[in-house]
């Protein structure tokens, strides 16, 4: 069984987390990071490389999240002291921020980066009603808003989604071909990509709107049978 977890990194989902490792007991939790995120966000040590954009937005991550009373991040905290908790290996499932990043601005053309860039600025100053309100956007109709995203920037989302949904999808699937069950956590915008690339295996889908209302279902009953492909990735010894 493959549990996706679609989390907010903006949001306190520290206890949800643990409730859902800790009781689907899998043999390995994979997590949205790669060895230098992970390792700075165990150091809250800010990142200081990457395009003046990324550092804009990573700004207004941390700024919403004060809104909220929490972290940016700490769900993947969570996340990988529920994977000790519950005897788990931590896998890290996604690509090199730095190379993702770069190839995100590369790809731009000018006019995608004015906008994106206009759009940094000005999240500077949004308020919590309206991220309540673009959320409540998102969970109303998450493909429509992934395709508004898309028409917009087409680039970043090529890049920064669909390119990753693939990577953690093929790392999600070699993982479950070696230990059964998986549990993902990742940012809910990446949870439709994984699904569509996971179909074919047993799979549970977690949403970030029912971790935030507290609706947290059982485990589901572990199915038989498995696929296997080869694919590199980090697992991490708890």
């Amino acid at each position: 069984m493959i549990t996706i977890v679609g989390v907010g990194h903006v949001f306190d989902l520290r206890r949800q987390i643990h409730e859902i490792i800790t009781s689907r007991r899998p043999g390995v939790v994979g997590i949205e990071l790669d060895p230098v995120r992970f390792a700075a966000l165990r150091e809250r040590a800010p990142r200081g490389d990457g395009p003046i954009v990324y550092r804009l937005l990573a700004f207004f991550q941390s700024r919403i999240a004060g809104k909220y009373g929490g972290q940016v991040g700490e769900e993947m905290l969570a996340a990988a002291d529920a994977a000790k908790d519950a005897g788990a290996d931590l896998a890290l499932i996604d690509r090199d921020a730095s190379d993702i990043f770069q190839r995100v601005w590369g790809s731009m053309s000018f006019r995608e980066r004015v906008k994106l860039v206009v759009a940094a600025i000005t999240g500077l100053f949004i308020t919590r009603r309206r991220v309540d309100q673009e959320l409540a956007r998102f969970e109303e109709n998450s493909g429509g808003y992934m395709e508004e995203f898309a028409s917009e920037f087409p680039s970043v989302k090529r890049v920064l989604v669909d390119e990753r949904d693939v990577h953690m999808a093929r790392a999600i699937r070699e993982l479950h071909a070696k230990v059964g069950r998986v549990v993902a956590v990742v940012g809910d915008g990446h949870v439709e990509g994984l699904r569509r690339q996971l179909i074919d295996l047993p799979l549970e889908v977690i949403r970030l709107g029912e971790l935030r209302a507290g609706t947290i279902p059982p485990p589901m009953p572990e199915p038989s049978g498995s696929t296997s492909v080869t694919f590199s990735y980090e697992i991490r010894r708890p």
